[in-house]
């Protein structure tokens, strides 16, 4: 149960601000590789035959591109595409779903790419797919990222009734200057009555995405958009860090460096944020996430039930997760498993194959174990070394005695301590988790690879 204020200590989180992994997965999927293939992921999918079922939809499509985004999409206004995207992933679907055919599913999440590039037709055959070949629960959680720039407001009416109950809005920022140079000018207000008619339709969460370190960015300007999205009165908020990598996204090269917030100044914005929504009552939940005391997220991080999966945090991390479209990843049984990456790959396989499984990983005895460890400290700030010993029969001091000597220094630093029956993150340390996490990594400790990963703040 997390009920310290945080405490910011600038000293500590510019020493420990180096880059590491989100830890959406233990291992992480640069361990993912091509000698996973179908035949394992089909064992994967029988392992644990009485697992609910979670199911991700992949939808690459955006209208237009935002000049700072890294995810895996395809800039078209050609409507069409998003038809024969479907004709492919309805194959697919056919192909994957006997293998979980007596699995209820409890959530489902759209996400992309702009899920609401799909028009109310395209929505409501792609339900309707789903719903065919898969058995949901009655009472799921079903959720849909949307783009409020390219959007009806009663196409909410068509979500909600298709099944939809929870929706993530990308706002990033209300700052007109920011919204101009990062390509994605929106209409503020109409953002207001989105939120607004979500609520009267029932929709039972709402997200808002916020990016922070974005250019013409500053601390004043951020706390501004702060104050005008909790008058929005969302249940979460997700306030993620902008990494500039041009290098592998090169659409961030429209971005101009001199435009950016410092270092100094980027840091300035988090604790402020941190400082501000605590303050107004949200529930610090780790990382990027903040979520009102009664929303489910926070709730099962008091009583210690929180996930972590590719989504970030989840209150259903018990499900076996089932990818499905272009570049999703699924966390099937004991294994990790990722679609082919490219539209035309994707495309091709299913053509051929009838699914698009490209590359993953099984998971090993010590796997599952570092898995465990870093997600409950991910999750819960804190870790039973009795609970880990019971469930593994192991002597945790002596398994993880390498892992304890790199934790020293944080406890050296007062960022960790040891307490009678485990351990405990403190209040400023919470920041630094990936970081602590880092420590159990065993991969990470053998291949040096932290400059693949953006900086943990």
């Amino acid at each position: 149960m997390q009920a310290e204020q945080i405490v910011w200590d600038q000293a500590l989180i510019e020493k420990y601000n180096y880059s590491g992994p989100r830890y959406t997965s233990y291992p992480t999927a640069l361990e993912f590789n091509e000698r996973f293939g179908y035949p394992d992921f089909v064992h994967a999918a029988g392992q644990y035959p009485a697992r609910n079922l979670s199911l991700y939809v992949h939808i690459p499509f955006c209208h237009k591109l935002c000049y700072y985004c890294g995810c895996n999409k395809v800039i078209t206004r050609h409507q069409h595409k998003a038809d024969q995207y479907l004709d492919y992933l309805e194959q697919e679907i056919k192909a994957q779903a006997p293998l979980f055919k007596h699995r209820l599913v409890t959530q489902l999440h759209w996400g992309g790419g702009t899920p609401t590039y799909l028009n109310e037709a395209q929505t409501r055959r792609l339900m309707a797919m789903l719903r065919e070949h898969f058995q949901f629960a009655d009472e799921g959680e079903i959720s849909i990222e949307v783009d409020p720039r390219e959007i009806e407001l009663t196409m909410l009416d068509v979500l909600r009734e298709v099944g939809f109950n929870r929706i993530s809005l990308g706002v990033q920022d209300f700052n007109k200057a920011v919204q101009v140079a990062v390509n994605r000018e929106q209409d503020n207000d109409f953002i207001r009555a989105m939120l607004e008619r979500a609520r009267e339709l029932g929709f039972r969460s709402t997200n808002l995405d916020l990016i922070y370190g974005l250019p013409h960015q500053n601390r004043d300007s951020f706390h501004h958009t702060l104050e005008e999205v909790l008058k929005t009165d969302p249940a979460r908020l997700s306030i993620f860090n902008y990494a500039h990598l041009p290098s592998r996204f090169a659409a961030q090269h429209k971005l101009k460096e001199e435009d950016m917030p410092a270092p100094r100044e980027k840091l300035a914005m988090l604790q402020d944020t941190i400082g501000f929504l605590t303050g107004q009552g949200y529930q610090f939940i780790g990382m990027d996430h903040f979520a009102k005391p009664d929303d489910e997220l926070a709730v099962a991080q008091r009583e210690g039930k929180l996930h972590r999966n590719f989504q970030g945090y989840t209150t259903q991390g018990d499900c076996d997760l089932l990818g499905l479209g272009v570049s999703s990843i699924s966390m099937i049984g004991d294994a990790y498993s990722q679609n082919q990456k490219e539209l035309k790959a994707y495309y091709a396989q299913v053509e051929e194959l009838g699914h698009a499984q490209w590359k993953g990983c099984s998971l090993n005895q010590d796997d599952l174990i570092r898995r465990e460890v870093i997600k409950r400290l991910i999750c819960d700030f804190r870790l039973n070394f009795a609970a880990v010993e019971q469930a593994h029969g192991l002597v945790f001091k002596e398994y993880f005695a390498d892992d304890l000597k790199l934790l020293q220094t944080f406890i050296d630093d007062g960022l960790v301590r040891m307490i009678d029956d485990g351990l405990e993150v403190v209040s400023t340390g919470q920041l630094l988790i990936r970081n602590i996490c880092m420590c159990f990594d065993v991969y990470l400790r053998n291949k040096a690879r932290q400059q693949q990963f953006s900086r943990v703040i």
